[in-house]
């Protein structure tokens, strides 16, 4: 579960940020929010189950996801990756941080320890790494490094990365800690790495998607028919949405038994000769139900329900484990009361403590009875360029009761984009 992720000197974020998921102690209109919204760690910690990422277009929300992306990716890939580093783009719109290094932090639990994990980087290598603990209420280092030095080493509760050192005084230390490697994920390649493997795992557990969607969501999602389980909640995910499918199957199907119009999407999507089939049921003149009839999912389908039918196995997977979903462009193609009764999915009392964090334009779920003034974050761009994110709840005078909506609208949380006289790009020739 994540309590906090920094990242700063990144892509449209000059300043460090914070992407807060530690519920502040508020009292919101509807005191259910205050139960259902958060998952009570301890009876000092709350963190919040959804968080939701307003601004206007251009102002960096993607970014946010670009952040989480990189740190994730590097944490995964940096010691079998040389490039893995590529990815990190410091802020370019000043000289003061173009040739300084990236800022990447993340805060979260795990086993009922708190730990705090980040490092600096730049395209070329790591800057600094460093790993604390928290297993009680005083926060003690793990390991601490800088450039190519592991400057404090904790003994007694980090074993294996003392272990380790002794390793690296051989003559082969740089195939075990390059300076684009971190030293965390090098640890974790060791048989005795256990808690670095640990950490990173529940870190590569945190799932990444864009509402736009790609061919790897549909094949996954398509993989996942084939649990029983995960078919009944893909089912049931597309009929409480209201489109029709009464059943879902993959298909294998001969080259000569292809009807003509699903030709494009065996030849493009599906090359193994498998295909999704959706069934609808099919009614007589007297609109008697006649049974069924099947079609193509991929081709006859509409692409808010191959949406739906997508995004079904990566929440099922985040209810089911308690892990984090982040989704880019979470209403695209969507229906405003679909994205509704999934925020109210991971809002519920039945979600014990999976997390949800998307960006949207999506002002319905600007609403003091869906969420507490803590879950929902803006982001908005300064005149040199640079992005900033921060929470409704850090603006003042905003009342517990309060229309979002309208407020947000009206631009009294900024966040929106200053827009121009369109009518005076239409130019009528009367000559």
């Amino acid at each position: 579960m994540i309590e906090e992720f920094s990242f700063g000197n990144f892509w449209s974020f000059k300043d460090i940020q914070t992407l807060k998921m530690t519920a502040a102690k508020i009292k919101s209109f509807h005191p259910s929010l205050d139960i259902d919204n958060v998952i009570s760690v301890n009876e000092d910690v709350q963190l919040l189950k959804a968080k939701a990422i307003y601004g206007a277009n251009a102002s960096g929300k993607s970014n946010i996801i670009k952040a989480i992306g990189a740190f994730i990716k590097t944490v995964m890939e940096s010691v079998k990756d040389d490039r893995a580093l590529e990815r990190i783009m410091s802020f370019e719109l000043s000289t003061e941080t173009s040739e300084k290094p990236s800022f990447f932090q993340i805060i979260f639990r795990l086993e009922n320890t708190r730990y705090r994990y980040g490092f600096e980087a730049d395209a070329e290598s790591i800057k600094s790494e460093w790993l604390f603990s928290t297993p009680n209420k005083r926060e003690q280092p793990l390991f601490i490094r800088e450039e190519d030095k592991i400057i404090t080493i904790n003994q007694k509760h980090f074993e294996e990365g003392y272990k380790s050192m002794s390793l690296m005084d051989g003559d082969n230390n740089d195939q075990i800690f390059r300076n684009n490697s971190l030293f965390l994920s090098s640890l974790a390649s060791f048989g005795f790495g256990k808690l670095s493997k640990r950490i990173i795992q529940s870190l590569s557990e945190i799932t990444i998607i864009s509402g736009l969607g790609h061919s790897g969501m549909y094949g996954a999602a398509g993989n996942a028919l084939s649990d029983a389980v995960q078919k009944k909640f893909i089912l049931d995910f597309l009929k409480n949405a209201d489109v029709g499918i009464e059943d879902l199957d993959t298909v294998e199907i001969a080259s000569e038994d292809i009807p003509e119009s699903w030709e494009i999407e065996v030849k493009n999507a599906l090359k193994k000769r498998k295909i999704i089939v959706s069934s609808r049921t099919k009614y007589n003149a007297n609109l008697e139900s006649d049974g069924l009839s099947r079609f193509s999912f991929g081709l006859q389908e509409s692409e808010g329900t191959r949406k739906m039918f997508e995004l079904s196995p990566f929440i099922y997977r985040s209810l089911k484990e308690g892990s984090t979903l982040i989704i880019d462009e979470f209403d695209a193609r969507f229906h405003p009361l679909l994205t509704k009764k999934i925020v109210e999915l991971f809002n519920s009392s039945q979600n014990p403590n999976a997390q949800i964090i998307f960006i949207t334009h999506d002002t319905n779920l600007l609403s003091s009875e869906l969420l507490r003034r803590d879950q929902i974050d803006f982001v908005e761009k300064d005149r040199y360029g640079a992005s900033h994110l921060y929470t409704l709840v850090e603006l003042k005078g905003v009342r517990n009761n309060a229309s979002l909506e309208k407020d947000y609208i009206q631009g009294k949380y900024g966040a929106i984009p200053f827009l121009g006289d369109f009518t005076t790009l239409i130019t009528l020739d009367n000559a």
